[in-house]
C-alpha cells in the first residue's frame, strides 16, 4: 500500500489536495482523528487498497500530535508512507479565511483569527518536522498545487526519489519549501545585454551566450559534482523527496540556464524522478 498522509495549515488547500490524490486513484480520507489511524488502517477496505491518503489536521489535539512522529515510524514500517505539510503565510491565510467567509476550525469567540492560526502553527510541529514533502501555497493557486501533487507524489509512487530543480528570483523572495538553495547572481547577468533582456534562459540566444561564460560552466560543474556526491547519501537516509532551488536576480535567465542544465544531467541518471519549475516563469 502506499499511504500518503496530508496535514498543514488550514486554509493552505489541504482538501484540495486530497481531491488530486482522489482523482489518481487514492481511496481518501479527510479529518481522521490522529487517534483512529491505526485502527482504520486495519479495517480490510483499507487493507485492501493500493493507493490510500488521510487528511490530519490540528484538531487532533496536542497530545496525538506529539506522538505523530511515533505514529509515522510504526507505519513506515508497514507501508510506502509519504507526509506532505501544506502552509501559506499569516497574512496569505487571513485574507483566504476573510475572503470565503469561513469560520477556522480552531476559532472561538476569546481568540483572534491571527492568534489561531499562531497556535495552529505550533500545534503542527511534530508533523511539519518529519514531513517529506513541505508545499508553500502563498502564491499557489489550486492548478499549480495539483500539478505538483500529481509530479511529486503520483508520478513516483514506486520510485526511491523525486528530485526538483527549480529556478527562482531572488527580487521575489527565497522558497522556502527548499532543501538546498544556490545563488548565481556571481554570474555574468544576459539581462545586461540589451539583445538578451526581453528573452529568457531557455531561448537559444540566451543559452548560447551563457555557454560561452567561463564562469557559469564552472558553476555549472561545481553543483553537478556536489548534487552527485550528496544524492546518495540522502537517498540512504531514508529521504525520499529533495528540492534544489536555483536563485538569480530576477529568475529568468541564469536560474533558470543552471536549472535546466542540472535537470537534463541528472535525468539521465534517475531517469523519470526529476521535475522542473521555474518559479518566475511559471
Amino acid at each position: 500500500m502506499h499511504l500518503v498522509i496530508v496535514s498543514g495549515m488550514s486554509g493552505a488547500g489541504k482538501s484540495h489536495a486530497l481531491h488530486t490524490l482522489e482523482d489518481q486513484g487514492y481511496f481518501c480520507i479527510d479529518n481522521l482523528p490522529l487517534e483512529l489511524l491505526d485502527s482504520a488502517l486495519k479495517t480490510n477496505r483499507l487493507l485492501e487498497s493500493k493507493k490510500v491518503a488521510i487528511g490530519i489536521d490540528a484538531r487532533s489535539g496536542q497530545k496525538y500530535l506529539e506522538e505523530f512522529p511515533k505514529i509515522v515510524s510504526r507505519l513506515k514500517d508497514q507501508f510506502k508512507t509519504d507526509i506532505i505539510y501544506l502552509y501559506a503565510g499569516k497574512a496569505v491565510l487571513m485574507k483566504r479565511y476573510d475572503e470565503t467567509r469561513r469560520r477556522h476550525p480552531l476559532s472561538d469567540a476569546d481568540t483572534t483569527l491571527r492568534n489561531t492560526i499562531i497556535k495552529e502553527y505550533e500545534l503542527l510541529a511534530p508533523i511539519r518536522e518529519i514531513s517529506d514533502i513541505q508545499i508553500d501555497t502563498s502564491t499557489t493557486d489550486i492548478y499549480e498545487l495539483s500539478k505538483q501533487i500529481k509530479k511529486r507524489i503520483c508520478g513516483t509512487e514506486n520510485q526511491s526519489l523525486s528530485l526538483m530543480f527549480q529556478s527562482f528570483g531572488f527580487k521575489y523572495g527565497t522558497p522556502r519549501d527548499s532543501d538546498y538553495l544556490f545563488d548565481v547572481r556571481c554570474l555574468p547577468n544576459p539581462y545586461w545585454v540589451p539583445e538578451l533582456r526581453g528573452h529568457t534562459g531557455l531561448e537559444y540566444n540566451v543559452i548560447e551566450w551563457l555557454s560561452s561564460q567561463e564562469l557559469v560552466n564552472k558553476m555549472e560543474g561545481d553543483l553537478k559534482t556536489y548534487i552527485e556526491t550528496w544524492i546518495p547519501h540522502i537517498i540512504s537516509s531514508q529521504r525520499a523527496y529533495l528540492t534544489i532551488s536555483i536563485g538569480c536576480t530576477g529568475g529568468h535567465h541564469r536560474s533558470v540556464y543552471l536549472t535546466e542544465k542540472l535537470a537534463a544531467y541528472f535525468s539521465k541518471i534517475y531517469k523519470d524522478s526529476v521535475i522542473i519549475q521555474h518559479r518566475e516563469l511559471d
